[in-house]
């Protein structure tokens, strides 16, 4: 079987009184965690550019701060957000502007770049209270937008990173690579959504099976698999043996179940399930070998 790619999604908008306080803000400590991710066995780091009170930041020199901070010390592949809701400028130009800028230098580049394939309705449900605390936030990729981050992505000769929360955003990546505007293999994120919210499969068997019945038909994919709002760890066993990746961290779920883990320590246990389930994990120059980019796209720093 093909090495385990372990994605480690280190903050997101996660804060930390929502449970864990080891959510990394500052780039000192995100440059720390993903070192420590990868020291753990992740090959790829996602996370967002937050201010020192946990807010987002999305200026082009915050990515390009953290990024050689991570590079100074380690090897793992970059991934950082386009952002949206928090953004002034909700604009696909706007979105994609840092990324265009980080690419123009090979030494702050990202790897690969997220294009949510679809739009979905975010706000938070308490089934406790059985109400749903917003009602207006909505995550909006029209397809013009998507069209236009494919082309300037591949421009930038960057990996789009193709993130999918249900089986109509499937369907589109399958159309967007019959377009000719995705290129091979496809690297995919199969969402699932538990607890709060709701705009994706569930966090069950069911939910991935529904996910990977709709991967796009006669196209070279390679898939991982992630929780937004839940604890990964019932299906991650699942994950690994059908071949897929995994894509986990604090950004997604406090994991407070566990007590206080850190990004890394949630790694070392997607590590021993791998083991248990006779996977390798592949370190980040093997999974960049595996995910096959094009000549032109950045390589491992």
């Amino acid at each position: 079987m093909k090495k385990l790619i372990i994605e480690a999604r280190i903050n997101e908008y996660m804060m930390r009184d929502a449970g864990n306080t080891n959510v990394p803000y500052t780039p000192e400590e995100i440059a720390s965690e993903s070192v420590a991710c990868r020291d753990a066995g992740a090959a790829i780091v996602h996370f967002h550019a937050r201010k020192p009170d946990g807010t987002p930041e999305h200026s082009a020199e915050a990515y390009s701060d953290i990024i050689r901070r991570i590079r100074r010390a380690s090897d793992i592949l970059v991934h950082p957000t386009l952002g949206y809701n928090t953004m002034d400028d909700h604009s696909a130009e706007g979105r994609l502007r840092h990324i265009v800028e980080l690419a123009k230098d090979k030494s702050v580049a990202p790897h690969f770049v997220p294009m949510d394939m679809g739009s979905i309705n975010v706000d938070r449900y308490n089934p406790v209270s059985k109400q749903f605390e917003t009602t207006t936030q909505v995550y909006a990729n029209p397809t013009g937008d998507l069209m236009y981050f494919a082309k300037r992505v591949r421009e930038a000769g960057l990996k789009p990173y193709l993130t999918c929360f249900n089986i109509g955003f499937l369907r589109y990546v399958n159309a967007f690579a019959d377009m000719g505007l995705l290129d091979e293999p496809l690297y995919m994120c199969l969402v699932m959504t538990d607890n709060v919210y709701l705009g994706g499969h569930p966090g069950t068997l069911k939910g991935l099976q529904a996910h990977l019945d709709f991967l796009p038909p006669g196209k070279r994919v390679e898939w991982t698999a992630m929780s937004y709002g839940g604890n990964l760890f019932g299906l991650a066993a699942a994950i690994i043996s059908q071949g897929g990746h995994i894509s986990i961290g604090l950004g997604d779920h406090p994991y407070n179940e566990l007590g206080m883990p850190t990004n890394a320590d949630l790694i070392r246990r997607i590590v021993a399930i791998a083991h248990e389930c006779g996977r390798e994990v592949a370190t980040p120059a093997e999974a960049w070998q595996l995910l096959n980019p094009s000549e032109s796209a950045v390589q491992p720093a």
